[in-house]
């Protein structure tokens, strides 16, 4: 039996925002991983922030049935204030499913902002575990330098100097390190080897491996 137009439309969407998610963890990951490597940090810390940025926005699968991504722009008061419990849903996954204390503690702060402004507990400054302090400037670059449905991507030059319009959110230690990052060729090739990884070719592995009856 054929499937309606309204389900193939919810399938189509659903791989469309599993896709986005993935690249966006991959980005974040391999970003909060080269800036902790210029901040000369152990081995082991470097893969904790690898691992803490691919499953920063794991929360986001439960917040996701509830709140429609392709409007984010004009989420409504109630639909904010539930987007913002999804660090606080992440950490608590991690913590069942018995992750490192340090992965889950950098989930549950990656939206903290160095001057306190941040959520979900207005920490500050060296409060803010420093994985998470990572994960913020990542995270923030990668949103920035990634389509939305509402606008296009900026361009690298340009999500720099709107972090820096908003630099009290950042660690200037983590942020200056950041920046060499940007400034090197290993972040051109990252962004490059996500890029190869295309929307389509997701299609295919996804159908290829959950084939639809």
């Amino acid at each position: 039996m054929e499937r309606s137009d309204d389900i193939v439309d919810m399938d189509n969407r659903i791989k469309d925002e599993f896709h986005k998610a993935l690249t966006h963890g991959m980005l974040v990951s391999n970003v909060a991983y080269l800036v902790s490597r210029e901040l000369n940090l152990s081995e082991e810390m470097c893969q904790q922030a690898a691992l803490a940025g691919m499953v920063h926005d794991i929360g986001k699968m439960k917040v996701n049935s509830y709140i429609d991504t392709q409007k984010e722009h004009s989420m409504s008061i109630d639909q904010m204030r539930f987007d913002r419990t999804h660090p606080t849903l992440g950490y608590a996954i991690l913590v069942d499913k018995e992750f490192d204390a340090a992965v889950c503690n950098a989930v549950l702060y990656h939206h903290e902002n160095y001057d306190g402004s941040g959520y979900p507990a207005n920490l500050a400054g060296e409060k803010i575990p420093f994985l998470a302090r990572i994960l913020r400037v990542c995270d923030v670059f990668s949103a920035l330098i990634s389509e939305r449905p509402y606008r296009e991507a900026f361009d690298i030059d340009t999500a720099v100097e709107l972090m820096i319009d908003e630099i009290n959110h950042f660690d200037m230690r983590i942020f200056l390190a950041f920046q060499r990052v940007v400034q090197s060729n290993e972040l051109i090739f990252a962004l490059g080897n996500l890029s190869m990884f295309t929307s389509d070719e997701f299609h295919y592995e996804f159908n290829q491996n959950n084939p639809i009856q």
